[in-house]
């Protein structure tokens, strides 16, 4: 079971809302979101997500293009 089914909320600063994706923490701050997460799984609601996913757009496809060499 994992931190959403659980019910978690949002974990970005000043979020209240139901998180809806758990993403690794580390990559969040990376890409520049402000998280109150100590643990290694960051909760986000919709809203932050499509930010996060906005923010990390380049990293993504430079991670792909690595395992798209073949």
């Amino acid at each position: 079971m994992g931190i959403i089914a659980k019910g978690a909320k949002c974990n970005f600063e000043g979020c209240d809302k139901d998180g809806v994706r758990s993403l690794n923490t580390g990559k969040v701050e990376g890409a520049g979101l402000r998280v109150n997460s100590a643990g290694k799984k960051t909760a986000l609601c919709k809203e932050h997500y499509k930010e996060y996913k906005k923010e990390s757009k380049d990293d993504r496809e430079l991670e792909r293009a690595r395992f798209d060499r073949f």
